[in-house]
């Protein structure tokens, strides 16, 4: 997609109204009807195919595939906003199933990354402090016995030597220097 292709702001102010599907009264209003619309539709061999190749082969969660789903069906002016926020987890939990029927392993995409990725951390941890109390030994002692790398004083002061503030210059007899060191006025 080009980069200033899409519309300016303002600019569905200039055209006939209700000249886009959902600007019109949607087809359905009733969050029945598109439930049994949408599973009617995803029921189909090539749409279901299409939908478990995307599942299985691009590893889009579920999450991301119905509310494309919903979306579209937004942007057609098949039913509202609010009836696709009704619908979202039937059609969800109907994929899931679907993929699951076939052995197709899916990941849901409510799932915080983050916060999986601690609790592994932390699983990994306990793990690590249960196998150091079976061997009798304290996480303390283990770190004791580990050799302990220091840097040496020269490679700790890079650059040049810092240079003395206005006390620090009296008490070594070294006058202060630098741009923002005044002397006394």
């Amino acid at each position: 997609m080009k980069r200033f292709s899409g519309p300016i702001p303002g600019q569905s102010l200039t055209t006939t109204p209700k000249n886009s599907p959902w600007e019109r009264p949607p087809e359905i209003s009733d969050p029945e009807e598109a439930i049994q619309m949408h599973i009617t539709r995803l029921s189909q061999p090539d749409m279901l195919n299409s939908v478990l190749d995307v599942v299985e082969l691009e590893e889009i969660d579920l999450n991301t595939i119905v509310k494309g789903i919903v979306r579209g069906a937004v942007y057609n002016g098949i039913h509202s906003i609010d009836v696709g926020l009704l619908v979202a987890p039937v059609i969800h939990e109907f994929i899931k199933q679907a993929a699951n029927s076939v052995g197709i392993a899916t990941e849901d995409g409510f799932e915080d990354k983050g916060a999986k990725e601690k609790q592994r951390q932390y699983s990994v941890s306990k793990r690590a402090q249960k196998m150091l109390k079976e061997m009798g030994a304290t996480p303390k002692e283990v770190l004791s016995e580990a050799p302990v790398e220091e840097a040496p004083a020269e490679e700790m002061t890079q650059g040049a030597p810092m240079e003395a503030g206005p006390q620090e210059g009296a008490a070594t007899g070294m006058a202060p220097k630098g741009l923002m060191s005044r002397g006394a006025m």
